[in-house]
């Protein structure tokens, strides 16, 4: 009897480590591409809460101080951009209020240039750049550090807002990822396996601003086994110890 449970304890401390399956990155072979491969980047469409950031270069700065706008941007562009108002607007000084919402950067910067035409005459060239002022994100769940993070880039990776979170912890669930996003339709969910080599063709590949990741856990987390076989072992073995001592108390009564 003693030696069934004692096969008993190894087999379910053995069988209950965390595989590498579920632990290791860009698991299996990555597929051919044809030359012409391109991701399915469509082009982001704003939001409320964006921030932009307008730059207007001129052979003339007096033109540019007239809007309040610096010919090269400077300054934090996060914090020193235009942010999108509840209501979708931006406002820009003589222009006042531009609605943006819903509009691609291309298609805001065709807006302030109409608006712009209104103020300048034909013979003074302007240019006008128009560009997202970082991207913010949120990360929750089994992840190092989770909150709020914004990265001053044009584009960010799913590994990259992972990464920027402190990574996944150990009991993380890296083959359910879920990304949260807000369009103009309502809130749609995705899920991603990061143990998949097959990521990086993924279409959410790139997460777009104010996505929210989430990172499940692992079953395992809440029976309170441990990470390695060893661990596992220990507190298999130890829940064996409580239910073995209680059995003799009750066989002594």
């Amino acid at each position: 009897m003693k030696k069934i449970a004692v096969y008993l304890l190894i087999i379910a401390s053995l069988s209950s480590c965390l595989s590498l399956k579920k632990t290791t990155y860009f698991q299996g072979d990555p597929s051919e591409k044809p030359e012409m491969y391109k991701f399915n980047n469509a082009p982001y469409r704003l939001q409320v809460n964006d921030v932009l950031s307008v730059e207007i270069i001129s052979e003339k700065p007096e033109l540019i101080a007239l809007f309040g706008i610096r010919e090269g941007g400077g300054g934090d562009l996060y914090f020193g951009g235009y942010t999108v108002d509840r209501h979708g607007n931006i406002r820009i000084p003589y222009i006042n209020e531009i609605n943006v919402l819903g509009y691609t950067e291309k298609e805001v910067r065709l807006k302030i240039e109409e608006e712009l035409k209104k103020f300048i005459k034909i013979e003074e060239t302007f240019f006008v750049k128009v560009k997202l002022s970082g991207i913010q994100f949120l990360v929750n769940g089994e992840v190092g550090s989770p909150g709020t993070i914004i990265l001053q880039q044009t584009q960010v990776s799913i590994l990259e807002a992972v990464a920027s979170a402190g990574e996944i912890a150990e009991f993380g669930n890296r083959q359910e990822v879920q990304i949260y996003r807000k369009s103009l339709g309502g809130v749609e969910r995705f899920t991603v396996d990061l143990t998949n080599v097959t990521i990086f063709d993924s279409e959410y590949y790139y997460i777009q601003p104010n996505d929210i990741i989430y990172v499940p856990p692992l079953k395992r987390k809440n029976w309170g086994l441990g990470i390695t076989g060893l661990g596992t072992f220990t507190t298999v073995a130890s829940i064996f110890a409580v239910l073995t001592s209680t059995i003799l108390l009750i066989d002594n009564l």
